[in-house]
């Protein structure tokens, strides 16, 4: 297994320990976990870089890398949504648009198209990942409440663009 494929495993992995020590609830707990969200965030821009530089690309790593990630911002929206810092309605717009925007790249890929991440998708993922670690400090619960908006309606506009861009791929599905 390659470096990229060992880093993907690796974010994989640091979900259940994520959510273990956020369920742990030690003093301090939120921090830790935060902690493991950066290193497994970071863990994703690392293992990009590497098997692009390197042309390591696998099978493994195209399917597992965006996988981890969707389970990654999960886990933590799923905390969110059971303290009360994100409505259950605002997270099923996330995973809705991530299986769609996954179906949409399925359907694509069967007829030997790539949909590679647009402008709005690379927006989506870093202000989502910025509201993320905002939201596991103690900031003003009006800043949460800018954050989940953030992530909501920057996940809402890429899913819309996603599709208008592609639409030909589902008019010929």
């Amino acid at each position: 297994m390659n470096l990229p494929n060992k880093l993907t495993l690796l974010r994989i992995i640091l979900i259940p320990v994520f959510m273990v020590v956020l369920y742990w609830g030690f003093p301090g707990a939120s921090y830790v976990a935060l902690a493991i969200f950066v290193i497994a965030s970071l863990t994703d821009m690392l293992d990009g870089k590497i098997a692009r530089a390197r042309n390591l690309v696998t099978d493994f790593g195209k399917f597992a890398d965006p996988l981890a990630d969707k389970m990654l911002v999960t886990a933590a929206m799923l905390w969110f949504v059971e303290n009360g810092q994100m409505a259950a309605w605002m997270l099923l717009i996330v995973i809705c648009r991530e299986f769609a925007v996954s179906g949409l790249r399925m359907i694509a890929a069967d007829k030997g198209r790539v949909i590679a991440a647009g402008w709005s998708g690379k927006v989506k993922t870093a202000s989502t990942m910025v509201c993320i670690i905002l939201m596991f400090l103690p900031i003003p619960a009006i800043l949460n409440t800018v954050c989940v908006w953030v992530i909501t309606l920057t996940t809402l506009y890429s899913g819309i663009e996603y599709f208008a861009k592609n639409k030909d791929v589902i008019a010929t599905a």
